[in-house]
Parts: structure tokens; C-alpha cells; sequence
């Protein structure tokens, strides 16, 4: 068989659509001269390409990459539920109300960006993950980790205190890119502790806010809740613990809802 060089295979397999004849340079040949005609301009772009080499090696500073960007997929599905305690089919089917909480969200989204927060309400920016803990579950879980209810000592409710709940002002409020960082955010903290009532909540709501089709690090994070939710299931007691029924609605809204069917459980 005989040897062809690699630029003759190129140009079978890429016909040249602007034939140009061979580049002879000449002694009067000024690269740094505009060409003169197009026969010039081309010939020139052949010289440029002639000298490009066939491999390049990029030079990149690990400093300026951003934190966490890249998206892993696990495609492992959830821990199956102890007998008993995974809901019913119908029971799984019944996603109308969180459809309606979905456009309750939309509706309002316009309305409430242009009304003023209230004065001890500050939300935290997209990447201040300790902020948006703090805003969501409230100092004293942050500085404890306690998972026991949130109590007040004082008169009325101090938010800064036990959290702000995922009212509909404040999510709406919430650009896709915010609601994917809070959701991240708030799925480390479980991926480390127990289920609270305040962080179901917000998780709730935060599913409630993303927009369908899903961007690859949503479909990666509700994937990973999904099988977290299954994880703390399993260690659950007693099927009549109050988190049962949380923990299997947000596995139900990630398998179905969103269509991450692997992860659905089997129904009792």
C-alpha cells in the first residue's frame, strides 16, 4: 500500500472551495504590506496556515477556572424504600399542586421584582454560599447544626435567628443561575446533615422555581438530592416519622416531576 502524505489526504477529503496556485515567495514578498488583490489575500492566508503546527497545546492557569465547574452525572438510582414506607403509586401521581405552586411563581415573578423588600430582609448575592445557608436555615442551625425545631425567646420571629422561609416575594426575586446556586448550596449541607423541616422548605421551593428543560448542573444536583432523600430514609425509624412523608415527595417531584424515572420508587 502506498504512503500519502497527511496534508494529500486533507485535500481529498476537503476539496478546496477557492483554488489557489502554489506560493512561490519572491525576494520583494513584504508580509507586513497589505495585499494588493485578492490572488495576493489568499496566498497570504496560505502562508498564515502553512506556518500554524499541527498540534497546539493550550496554556491554562488552574487559578482562574471556576470553583465546582465541572457537572459529574451519577446515573445510580435511589436506595429503595423499607417496606412500608414508600408511598403509592396514585399517591406519587398527584403532581397538580406543585404544578400550581409553579405557576403561582411565574405569575408573580414580574410583580414582585419590582417591589421593595422589607427593610430586615437583605438577600444574600448568587455565590455567597454561607450567606444563603444562614438566609435559608437561620444562624443558629448554621453555628450548631442542631436539627431539633427552631425556638424564640423573644417576642416575635427573629428570621436572622431560625431562617427566612421561601416566601413567594423572595423567590420570586430569584434568577435561574440564584436558584441552582442556593440548591447546590443547600444540598452540600444536607449531603452532611439530617433533614429539617426548614431546609424541606426550601427545597420545595427551589424545585418549584426551575424552568424546564433543565440545565446540566440542575439535572445533576436534583439527582443528587433525590438519592440523599433515599439515603436518610433509610435510617428513619419509624415510617410514621414526620420526615417520611417530605423525603418521599421530594423523590417523587425529582422521578416524576422532572422525569428522572430511574430514581422513582416503587410504589407500595
Amino acid at each position: 500500500m502506498a504512503w500519502i502524505p497527511v496534508e494529500s489526504a486533507v485535500e481529498e477529503l476537503m476539496p478546496r472551495l477557492l483554488p489557489v496556485e502554489p506560493c512561490d515567495l519572491t525576494e520583494s514578498f513584504d508580509p507586513s504590506v497589505p495585499p494588493r488583490t485578492p490572488q495576493e489575500y489568499l496566498r497570504r492566508v496560505q502562508i498564515e496556515a502553512a506556518q500554524c503546527p499541527d498540534v497546539v497545546v493550550a496554556q491554562i492557569d488552574p487559578k482562574k477556572l471556576k470553583r465546582k465547574q465541572s457537572v459529574n452525572v451519577s446515573l445510580s438510582g435511589c436506595q429503595p424504600a423499607p417496606e412500608g414506607y414508600s408511598p403509592t403509586l396514585q399517591w406519587q401521581q398527584q403532581l397538580a399542586q406543585f404544578s400550581s405552586v409553579r405557576q403561582s411563581v411565574i405569575r408573580h415573578r414580574s410583580h414582585w421584582k419590582s417591589q421593595q423588600l422589607d427593610s430586615n430582609m437583605t438577600m444574600p448575592k448568587s455565590e455567597d454560599e454561607e450567606g444563603w445557608k444562614k438566609f435559608c436555615l437561620g444562624e443558629r442551625l448554621c453555628a450548631e447544626g442542631a436539627v431539633g425545631p427552631a425556638t424564640s425567646e423573644g417576642p416575635g420571629i427573629d428570621n436572622v435567628q431560625i431562617g427566612f422561609p421561601p416566601l413567594l416575594s423572595i423567590v420570586s426575586r430569584m434568577n435561574q443561575a440564584t436558584v441552582t446556586s442556593v440548591l447546590e448550596y443547600l444540598s452540600n449541607w444536607f449531603g452532611e446533615r439530617d433533614f429539617t423541616p426548614e431546609l424541606g422548605r426550601w427545597l420545595y421551593a427551589l424545585l418549584a422555581c426551575l424552568e424546564k428543560p433543565l440545565l446540566p448542573e440542575a439535572h445533576s444536583l436534583i439527582r443528587q438530592l433525590a438519592r440523599r432523600c433515599s439515603e436518610v430514609r433509610l435510617l428513619v425509624d419509624s415510617k410514621d416519622d414526620e420526615r417520611v412523608p417530605t423525603l418521599n415527595l421530594l423523590i417523587c417531584l425529582v422521578s416524576r416531576y422532572f422525569d428522572q424515572r430511574d430514581l422513582a420508587d416503587e410504589p407500595s
